[in-house]
Protein backbone atom coordinates (compact mmCIF):
# COMPACT_ATOMS: atom_id res chain seq x y z
CA UNK A 1 0.00 0.00 0.00
CA UNK A 2 1.29 2.92 -0.79
CA UNK A 3 0.38 6.77 -0.03
CA UNK A 4 -0.61 7.77 -3.70
CA UNK A 5 -3.41 5.38 -4.11
CA UNK A 6 -6.96 5.14 -4.05
CA UNK A 7 -7.44 2.36 -0.91
CA UNK A 8 -4.46 3.94 1.29
CA UNK A 9 -6.75 7.27 0.79
CA UNK A 10 -10.40 6.39 0.83
CA UNK A 11 -9.93 3.42 3.24
CA UNK A 12 -6.69 3.34 4.91
CA UNK A 13 -6.46 6.39 6.07
CA UNK A 14 -9.94 7.45 6.62
CA UNK A 15 -10.26 4.80 8.61
CA UNK A 16 -7.41 5.72 10.73
CA UNK A 17 -8.52 9.57 11.21
CA UNK A 18 -11.88 8.23 12.11
CA UNK A 19 -11.17 5.72 14.73
CA UNK A 20 -8.44 7.92 15.95
CA UNK A 21 -10.56 11.17 16.95
CA UNK A 22 -13.49 8.90 17.61
CA UNK A 23 -11.34 7.12 20.92
CA UNK A 24 -10.34 8.85 24.02
CA UNK A 25 -6.98 10.80 24.03
CA UNK A 26 -5.36 7.70 26.10
CA UNK A 27 -6.15 5.51 23.40
CA UNK A 28 -5.05 7.58 20.31
CA UNK A 29 -1.51 5.75 20.39
CA UNK A 30 -2.78 2.22 20.31
CA UNK A 31 -5.07 3.22 17.29
CA UNK A 32 -2.34 4.34 15.76
CA UNK A 33 -0.20 1.40 16.61
CA UNK A 34 -2.56 -1.06 15.36
CA UNK A 35 -3.16 0.84 12.06
CA UNK A 36 0.60 1.15 11.72
CA UNK A 37 1.12 -2.39 12.34
CA UNK A 38 -2.08 -3.69 9.47
CA UNK A 39 -0.29 -1.14 7.00
CA UNK A 40 3.20 -2.43 7.34
CA UNK A 41 1.95 -6.13 7.59
CA UNK A 42 -0.23 -5.07 4.08
CA UNK A 43 3.25 -5.38 1.92
CA UNK A 44 3.94 -8.62 3.54
CA UNK A 45 2.68 -10.17 6.64
CA UNK A 46 5.99 -12.01 7.34
CA UNK A 47 8.17 -9.23 7.58
CA UNK A 48 5.99 -7.64 10.46
CA UNK A 49 8.00 -9.86 12.89
CA UNK A 50 11.21 -8.50 11.72
CA UNK A 51 10.05 -5.39 12.65
CA UNK A 52 8.76 -6.41 15.91
CA UNK A 53 11.61 -8.48 16.88
CA UNK A 54 14.55 -5.29 16.10
CA UNK A 55 12.51 -3.13 17.82
CA UNK A 56 12.48 -5.68 20.60
CA UNK A 57 16.37 -6.01 20.34
CA UNK A 58 16.34 -2.26 20.62
CA UNK A 59 14.46 -1.57 23.22
CA UNK A 60 15.84 -4.52 25.42
CA UNK A 61 19.89 -3.21 25.13
CA UNK A 62 18.49 0.56 25.04
CA UNK A 63 16.97 -0.42 28.93
CA UNK A 64 20.47 -2.83 29.57
CA UNK A 65 22.55 0.31 28.72
CA UNK A 66 20.77 2.36 31.25
CA UNK A 67 21.07 -0.18 34.08
CA UNK A 68 24.55 -0.43 32.79
CA UNK A 69 25.25 2.88 33.16
CA UNK A 70 23.42 2.61 36.77
CA UNK A 71 25.98 -0.34 38.26
CA UNK A 72 22.80 -2.74 38.00
CA UNK A 73 25.00 -4.80 35.14
CA UNK A 74 28.33 -5.81 35.44
CA UNK A 75 28.62 -5.43 31.41
CA UNK A 76 29.40 -1.92 30.51
CA UNK A 77 27.35 0.07 28.09
CA UNK A 78 29.28 -0.19 25.22
CA UNK A 79 29.13 -4.17 25.04
CA UNK A 80 25.02 -3.45 25.00
CA UNK A 81 25.40 -1.23 22.32
CA UNK A 82 27.99 -3.12 20.38
CA UNK A 83 25.33 -5.62 20.76
CA UNK A 84 22.67 -3.95 19.34
CA UNK A 85 24.60 -2.57 16.75
CA UNK A 86 25.99 -6.01 15.34
CA UNK A 87 22.18 -7.43 15.22
CA UNK A 88 20.50 -4.22 13.70
CA UNK A 89 23.28 -4.16 11.04
CA UNK A 90 23.70 -7.76 10.78
CA UNK A 91 19.68 -7.89 9.76
CA UNK A 92 20.03 -5.12 7.47
CA UNK A 93 23.32 -6.37 5.50
CA UNK A 94 21.49 -10.05 5.09
CA UNK A 95 18.21 -8.60 3.49
CA UNK A 96 19.38 -5.88 1.53
CA UNK A 97 23.18 -6.84 0.44
CA UNK A 98 23.77 -10.92 0.83
CA UNK A 99 22.69 -11.41 -2.50
CA UNK A 100 24.54 -8.40 -3.86
CA UNK A 101 28.01 -9.78 -2.15
CA UNK A 102 27.14 -13.75 -3.19
CA UNK A 103 26.72 -12.39 -6.33
CA UNK A 104 29.79 -10.92 -7.12
CA UNK A 105 31.23 -13.64 -4.93
CA UNK A 106 30.09 -16.11 -7.77
CA UNK A 107 30.81 -13.95 -10.48
CA UNK A 108 34.80 -13.51 -10.01
CA UNK A 109 35.22 -17.34 -8.09
CA UNK A 110 32.01 -19.20 -9.35
CA UNK A 111 30.71 -19.96 -6.09
CA UNK A 112 28.20 -20.28 -4.19
CA UNK A 113 26.41 -22.23 -7.62
CA UNK A 114 23.35 -20.57 -6.13
CA UNK A 115 22.29 -16.95 -4.98
CA UNK A 116 19.37 -16.92 -2.70
CA UNK A 117 16.60 -14.73 -3.79
CA UNK A 118 16.09 -12.61 -0.85
CA UNK A 119 13.07 -10.22 -0.47
CA UNK A 120 13.74 -6.77 0.80
CA UNK A 121 11.39 -6.05 3.64
CA UNK A 122 9.33 -3.03 3.18
CA UNK A 123 11.26 0.19 4.84
CA UNK A 124 14.01 -2.04 6.78
CA UNK A 125 16.69 0.60 5.71
CA UNK A 126 14.50 3.20 7.51
CA UNK A 127 13.01 1.41 10.48
CA UNK A 128 16.88 -0.01 11.20
CA UNK A 129 18.43 3.40 11.10
CA UNK A 130 15.65 4.73 13.83
CA UNK A 131 16.19 2.12 16.21
CA UNK A 132 20.25 2.67 15.63
CA UNK A 133 19.73 6.57 16.17
CA UNK A 134 17.23 5.66 19.37
CA UNK A 135 19.93 3.19 20.93
CA UNK A 136 22.95 5.12 20.28
CA UNK A 137 21.02 8.36 21.63
CA UNK A 138 20.25 6.10 25.04
CA UNK A 139 24.11 5.07 25.09
CA UNK A 140 24.86 9.35 24.89
CA UNK A 141 22.32 9.94 27.45
CA UNK A 142 20.72 12.12 25.21
CA UNK A 143 17.38 10.44 25.71
CA UNK A 144 15.83 8.75 28.29
CA UNK A 145 15.15 4.74 27.07
CA UNK A 146 11.27 3.62 26.78
CA UNK A 147 10.32 1.37 29.06
CA UNK A 148 7.28 0.39 27.46
CA UNK A 149 7.52 -2.04 24.70
CA UNK A 150 4.74 -0.94 22.40
CA UNK A 151 5.27 2.71 22.39
CA UNK A 152 8.50 2.12 21.06
CA UNK A 153 7.43 -0.33 18.63
CA UNK A 154 5.14 2.72 17.73
CA UNK A 155 8.05 5.01 16.97
CA UNK A 156 9.61 2.02 14.88
CA UNK A 157 6.27 1.60 12.76
CA UNK A 158 4.60 4.51 12.44
CA UNK A 159 3.18 4.17 9.12
CA UNK A 160 3.69 7.82 8.60
CA UNK A 161 7.32 7.70 8.13
CA UNK A 162 8.45 4.02 8.27
CA UNK A 163 8.16 3.09 4.17
CA UNK A 164 10.07 6.60 2.34
CA UNK A 165 11.24 8.67 5.82
CA UNK A 166 11.74 11.04 6.84
CA UNK A 167 14.26 9.34 9.19
CA UNK A 168 12.76 10.57 12.74
CA UNK A 169 15.15 10.44 15.70
CA UNK A 170 13.08 9.45 18.71
CA UNK A 171 14.08 12.79 20.79
CA UNK A 172 12.02 14.85 18.00
CA UNK A 173 9.23 12.55 19.11
CA UNK A 174 9.76 11.17 22.44
CA UNK A 175 7.71 14.04 24.49
CA UNK A 176 4.84 13.83 21.53
CA UNK A 177 4.29 10.20 21.94
CA UNK A 178 2.87 10.95 25.27
CA UNK A 179 1.87 14.28 25.67
CA UNK A 180 1.09 16.13 22.60
CA UNK A 181 -2.01 18.51 21.64
CA UNK A 182 -3.49 18.84 18.75
CA UNK A 183 -5.11 22.13 17.32
CA UNK A 184 -7.38 22.87 14.16
CA UNK A 185 -4.50 24.67 12.85
CA UNK A 186 -2.45 21.49 12.91
CA UNK A 187 -5.26 19.65 11.49
CA UNK A 188 -5.79 22.00 8.97
CA UNK A 189 -1.89 22.70 7.64
CA UNK A 190 -1.34 18.84 8.01
CA UNK A 191 -4.39 18.12 5.53
CA UNK A 192 -2.83 21.34 3.38
CA UNK A 193 0.83 19.65 3.58
CA UNK A 194 -0.68 16.37 2.71
CA UNK A 195 -2.88 17.55 -0.20
CA UNK A 196 0.26 19.28 -1.78
CA UNK A 197 2.32 16.44 -1.33
CA UNK A 198 -0.26 13.80 -3.03
CA UNK A 199 -0.69 16.58 -5.73
CA UNK A 200 3.16 16.43 -6.24
CA UNK A 201 3.45 12.56 -6.36
CA UNK A 202 0.20 11.75 -8.36
CA UNK A 203 0.48 14.88 -10.85
CA UNK A 204 3.91 16.04 -11.09
CA UNK A 205 5.82 13.17 -10.38
CA UNK A 206 4.45 10.63 -12.06
CA UNK A 207 3.95 12.79 -15.37
CA UNK A 208 7.64 12.84 -14.98
CA UNK A 209 8.56 9.18 -14.91
CA UNK A 210 6.18 8.59 -17.74
CA UNK A 211 8.27 11.14 -19.73
CA UNK A 212 11.59 9.53 -18.37
CA UNK A 213 10.52 5.86 -19.44
CA UNK A 214 9.55 6.81 -22.38
CA UNK A 215 12.63 8.96 -23.65
CA UNK A 216 15.09 6.30 -21.60
CA UNK A 217 13.32 2.67 -21.98
CA UNK A 218 15.00 -0.51 -20.41
CA UNK A 219 17.83 -2.16 -22.64
CA UNK A 220 20.87 -1.13 -24.37
CA UNK A 221 19.56 -1.42 -28.27
CA UNK A 222 16.67 0.83 -27.21
CA UNK A 223 18.83 3.63 -25.31
CA UNK A 224 20.85 3.37 -28.74
CA UNK A 225 18.22 4.29 -31.15
CA UNK A 226 17.49 7.48 -28.86
CA UNK A 227 18.96 10.51 -30.33
CA UNK A 228 21.44 12.76 -27.55
CA UNK A 229 18.82 15.25 -26.98
CA UNK A 230 15.85 13.21 -26.40
CA UNK A 231 18.84 11.36 -23.32
CA UNK A 232 18.85 14.89 -22.05
CA UNK A 233 15.79 15.56 -22.11
CA UNK A 234 14.71 12.31 -20.39
CA UNK A 235 17.20 12.65 -17.17
CA UNK A 236 16.00 16.28 -16.97
CA UNK A 237 12.75 14.52 -16.62
CA UNK A 238 14.14 11.97 -14.22
CA UNK A 239 15.96 14.70 -12.34
CA UNK A 240 12.69 16.26 -11.92
CA UNK A 241 11.00 13.02 -10.97
CA UNK A 242 12.94 12.07 -8.39
CA UNK A 243 13.05 15.01 -6.49
CA UNK A 244 9.08 15.96 -6.56
CA UNK A 245 8.40 12.03 -6.42
CA UNK A 246 10.92 11.51 -2.80
CA UNK A 247 9.80 15.18 -1.41
CA UNK A 248 5.93 14.08 -2.08
CA UNK A 249 6.22 11.15 0.19
CA UNK A 250 8.08 13.16 2.74
CA UNK A 251 5.24 16.23 2.36
CA UNK A 252 2.56 13.50 3.16
CA UNK A 253 4.78 11.89 6.24
CA UNK A 254 5.12 15.53 7.46
CA UNK A 255 0.92 16.13 7.36
CA UNK A 256 -0.23 12.94 8.47
CA UNK A 257 2.22 13.39 11.66
CA UNK A 258 0.88 16.84 12.20
CA UNK A 259 -2.95 16.08 12.00
CA UNK A 260 -2.34 13.57 14.79
CA UNK A 261 0.46 15.84 16.42
CA UNK A 262 3.65 14.65 15.75
CA UNK A 263 5.62 17.25 14.42
CA UNK A 264 8.58 15.76 12.39
CA UNK A 265 11.65 17.55 10.65
CA UNK A 266 11.72 18.96 7.46
CA UNK A 267 13.71 16.65 4.90
CA UNK A 268 13.84 18.88 1.85
CA UNK A 269 14.60 22.22 1.30
CA UNK A 270 14.76 23.03 -2.53
CA UNK A 271 17.45 21.03 -3.24
CA UNK A 272 17.58 22.37 -6.82
CA UNK A 273 18.14 25.64 -5.78
CA UNK A 274 21.20 24.60 -4.25
CA UNK A 275 24.75 26.89 -5.14
CA UNK A 276 27.19 24.12 -4.81
CA UNK A 277 27.25 20.30 -4.51
CA UNK A 278 27.87 21.17 -0.58
CA UNK A 279 24.51 23.01 -0.33
CA UNK A 280 22.93 20.51 -2.07
CA UNK A 281 23.53 18.03 0.36
CA UNK A 282 22.69 20.06 3.13
CA UNK A 283 19.18 20.54 1.41
CA UNK A 284 18.56 17.11 -0.06
CA UNK A 285 17.17 14.34 2.51
CA UNK A 286 18.22 15.76 5.36
CA UNK A 287 17.21 13.46 7.81
CA UNK A 288 19.78 10.79 6.11
CA UNK A 289 22.23 13.55 5.84
CA UNK A 290 22.21 14.31 9.51
CA UNK A 291 22.17 10.75 10.35
CA UNK A 292 25.27 9.92 8.13
CA UNK A 293 27.25 13.12 10.05
CA UNK A 294 25.78 12.56 14.12
CA UNK A 295 26.30 8.80 13.70
CA UNK A 296 29.43 8.00 11.85
CA UNK A 297 30.93 11.24 10.34
CA UNK A 298 31.54 13.15 13.82
CA UNK A 299 32.38 9.49 15.70
CA UNK A 300 34.83 9.29 13.09
CA UNK A 301 36.68 12.59 13.90
CA UNK A 302 35.00 15.11 11.42
CA UNK A 303 36.93 17.76 9.98
CA UNK A 304 38.83 17.85 13.29
CA UNK A 305 41.92 15.88 12.15
CA UNK A 306 44.21 15.23 9.52
CA UNK A 307 43.84 15.97 5.64
CA UNK A 308 44.19 12.34 5.48
CA UNK A 309 41.71 10.99 8.14
CA UNK A 310 39.23 13.71 6.64
CA UNK A 311 39.54 11.71 3.19
CA UNK A 312 39.27 8.81 4.94
CA UNK A 313 36.05 9.99 6.94
CA UNK A 314 34.18 11.84 3.68
CA UNK A 315 34.84 7.99 1.59
CA UNK A 316 33.77 6.09 4.32
CA UNK A 317 30.31 8.04 4.98
CA UNK A 318 30.01 8.36 1.02
CA UNK A 319 30.61 5.08 0.82
CA UNK A 320 27.88 3.99 3.23
CA UNK A 321 25.59 6.65 1.33
CA UNK A 322 25.57 4.99 -1.76
CA UNK A 323 25.43 1.48 -0.29
CA UNK A 324 22.11 2.78 1.75
CA UNK A 325 20.61 3.58 -1.69
CA UNK A 326 20.66 -0.12 -3.16
CA UNK A 327 22.89 -3.35 -3.26
CA UNK A 328 24.23 -2.28 -6.59
CA UNK A 329 27.26 -0.87 -8.30
CA UNK A 330 25.62 2.07 -9.75
CA UNK A 331 24.98 3.23 -5.95
CA UNK A 332 28.78 3.01 -4.63
CA UNK A 333 29.91 4.63 -8.02
CA UNK A 334 26.96 7.36 -7.25
CA UNK A 335 28.27 7.95 -3.33
CA UNK A 336 32.17 7.63 -5.01
CA UNK A 337 31.21 10.54 -7.53
CA UNK A 338 29.47 12.59 -4.69
CA UNK A 339 32.78 12.04 -2.52
CA UNK A 340 34.66 13.45 -5.54
CA UNK A 341 32.80 16.72 -6.13
CA UNK A 342 32.48 17.39 -2.61
CA UNK A 343 36.38 16.95 -1.91
CA UNK A 344 37.50 19.07 -4.62
CA UNK A 345 35.09 21.96 -3.28
CA UNK A 346 36.89 21.34 -0.49
CA UNK A 347 40.29 21.60 -1.51
CA UNK A 348 39.94 23.60 -5.04
CA UNK A 349 37.12 25.13 -5.95
CA UNK A 350 35.62 26.92 -2.72
CA UNK A 351 33.92 29.94 -3.64
CA UNK A 352 36.02 30.27 -6.93
CA UNK A 353 32.57 30.23 -9.01
CA UNK A 354 30.44 33.50 -9.57
CA UNK A 355 26.18 33.04 -8.57
CA UNK A 356 25.30 31.91 -11.93
CA UNK A 357 28.39 29.65 -13.14
CA UNK A 358 28.00 27.81 -9.44
CA UNK A 359 23.97 26.87 -9.92
CA UNK A 360 24.63 25.36 -13.65
CA UNK A 361 27.75 23.75 -12.37
CA UNK A 362 25.49 22.34 -9.05
CA UNK A 363 22.89 21.48 -11.26
CA UNK A 364 24.61 19.80 -14.18
CA UNK A 365 26.92 17.53 -11.43
CA UNK A 366 23.33 16.89 -9.98
CA UNK A 367 22.00 15.53 -13.25
CA UNK A 368 24.65 13.28 -14.07
CA UNK A 369 24.53 11.92 -10.55
CA UNK A 370 21.28 11.01 -11.20
CA UNK A 371 22.10 9.39 -14.36
CA UNK A 372 24.35 7.29 -12.54
CA UNK A 373 21.81 6.43 -10.11
CA UNK A 374 19.35 5.53 -12.55
CA UNK A 375 20.90 2.46 -14.52
CA UNK A 376 21.62 -0.65 -12.31
CA UNK A 377 22.99 -1.72 -15.77
CA UNK A 378 26.50 -0.64 -15.91
CA UNK A 379 25.90 -1.32 -20.07
CA UNK A 380 22.85 0.65 -19.91
CA UNK A 381 24.79 3.38 -17.96
CA UNK A 382 27.80 3.66 -20.26
CA UNK A 383 25.43 3.73 -23.12
CA UNK A 384 23.52 7.02 -21.49
CA UNK A 385 26.53 8.69 -20.60
CA UNK A 386 28.00 8.37 -24.13
CA UNK A 387 24.97 9.49 -25.65
CA UNK A 388 24.73 12.23 -23.95
CA UNK A 389 27.35 13.35 -25.31
CA UNK A 390 26.63 12.33 -28.72
CA UNK A 391 28.31 9.02 -29.01
CA UNK A 392 26.32 5.96 -30.17
CA UNK A 393 23.17 7.34 -30.42
CA UNK A 394 20.34 8.01 -33.19
CA UNK A 395 21.54 11.22 -34.28
CA UNK A 396 20.92 15.03 -32.17
CA UNK A 397 17.47 15.10 -32.09
CA UNK A 398 14.12 13.76 -34.47
CA UNK A 399 10.48 14.42 -35.22
CA UNK A 400 9.57 12.06 -32.96
CA UNK A 401 11.29 13.75 -29.77
CA UNK A 402 10.09 16.99 -30.78
CA UNK A 403 6.59 15.67 -30.49
CA UNK A 404 7.04 14.66 -27.05
CA UNK A 405 8.82 17.88 -26.50
CA UNK A 406 6.04 20.40 -27.39
CA UNK A 407 3.43 18.28 -26.06
CA UNK A 408 4.64 18.35 -22.65
CA UNK A 409 6.91 21.79 -22.75
CA UNK A 410 4.14 23.70 -20.30
CA UNK A 411 3.94 20.82 -17.82
CA UNK A 412 8.06 20.61 -17.15
CA UNK A 413 8.06 24.37 -17.16
CA UNK A 414 5.51 23.88 -14.20
CA UNK A 415 7.58 20.83 -12.51
CA UNK A 416 10.33 23.39 -12.92
CA UNK A 417 8.54 26.07 -11.03
CA UNK A 418 7.46 23.40 -8.32
CA UNK A 419 11.20 22.50 -7.65
CA UNK A 420 11.98 26.31 -6.79
CA UNK A 421 10.47 28.36 -3.54
CA UNK A 422 8.54 30.60 -5.93
CA UNK A 423 5.12 29.42 -4.10
CA UNK A 424 6.27 29.64 -0.62
CA UNK A 425 7.73 33.45 -1.25
CA UNK A 426 4.52 34.02 -2.49
CA UNK A 427 2.19 32.94 0.11
CA UNK A 428 4.95 34.51 2.17
CA UNK A 429 4.08 38.22 0.36
CA UNK A 430 0.51 37.36 0.27
CA UNK A 431 0.24 37.14 4.47
CA UNK A 432 2.56 40.22 4.69
CA UNK A 433 0.26 42.42 2.42
CA UNK A 434 -2.76 41.04 3.06
CA UNK A 435 -2.14 42.17 6.56
CA UNK A 436 -2.61 46.00 5.25
CA UNK A 437 -4.62 45.43 2.15
CA UNK A 438 -7.87 43.45 2.56
CA UNK A 439 -8.71 42.47 -1.11
CA UNK A 440 -5.61 40.34 -0.69
CA UNK A 441 -6.64 39.39 2.54
CA UNK A 442 -9.35 38.14 1.40
CA UNK A 443 -8.55 36.35 -1.74
CA UNK A 444 -5.47 34.92 -0.07
CA UNK A 445 -7.98 33.37 2.47
CA UNK A 446 -10.26 31.82 -0.28
CA UNK A 447 -6.97 30.05 -1.61
CA UNK A 448 -5.68 28.70 1.32
CA UNK A 449 -9.69 27.06 1.95
CA UNK A 450 -9.75 25.58 -1.15
CA UNK A 451 -6.08 24.77 -1.95
CA UNK A 452 -6.37 21.49 -0.41
CA UNK A 453 -9.89 20.51 -2.07
CA UNK A 454 -8.31 21.43 -4.88
CA UNK A 455 -5.40 19.90 -4.91
CA UNK A 456 -7.28 16.46 -3.12
CA UNK A 457 -9.75 16.21 -6.49
CA UNK A 458 -6.70 16.78 -9.63
CA UNK A 459 -4.92 13.97 -7.83
CA UNK A 460 -7.82 11.67 -7.48
CA UNK A 461 -8.50 12.15 -11.01
CA UNK A 462 -5.12 11.55 -11.78
CA UNK A 463 -5.18 8.50 -9.97
CA UNK A 464 -8.39 7.15 -11.06
CA UNK A 465 -7.33 7.03 -14.82
CA UNK A 466 -3.52 6.65 -16.16
CA UNK A 467 -4.53 8.63 -19.41
CA UNK A 468 -6.01 11.59 -17.60
CA UNK A 469 -3.94 14.40 -17.55
CA UNK A 470 -4.73 17.50 -15.81
CA UNK A 471 -2.53 19.48 -17.85
CA UNK A 472 -4.13 19.02 -20.96
CA UNK A 473 -5.43 22.28 -22.04
CA UNK A 474 -2.00 23.79 -21.54
CA UNK A 475 -0.77 21.58 -24.15
CA UNK A 476 -0.17 22.25 -27.99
Amino acid sequence: MVFSSLIFLFVFLTANLIAYFAVSPEKRNKVLLIFSLVFYAWGGPRYLLLLAGETLVSWLFAIRIDEARAGYTKRSEKFYLVCDLVIMLGCLAIFKYLGFFLGNIKAVFGVPKTVPGIALPIGISFYTFQLISYVVDVYRNEVRPQREYWKLLLYSSLFHQCIAGPIVRYETVADQIDNREITANDIYMGLRRFSVGLAKKAILANSCASIADTLLPAGVASLKAQTTLGMWIGMIAYMLQIYLDFSAYSDMAIGMGRMVGFHYDENFNYPYMATSVNNFWRRWHISLSSFFRDYVYIPLGGNRCSTAKYIRNMAIVWFLTGMWHGASWNYIFWGVYYLGFLLLEKFYLGGRLGPVASRIYTLLVILFGWTIFRFESLRELGTVLAGMFGIGTSGFANMALGTIFVKNIFFLIFACIACTDLGKRLRKWAIEVGKVNPLVFNVFNVTEMITPVLMLVISVLALVGASYNPFLYFQF
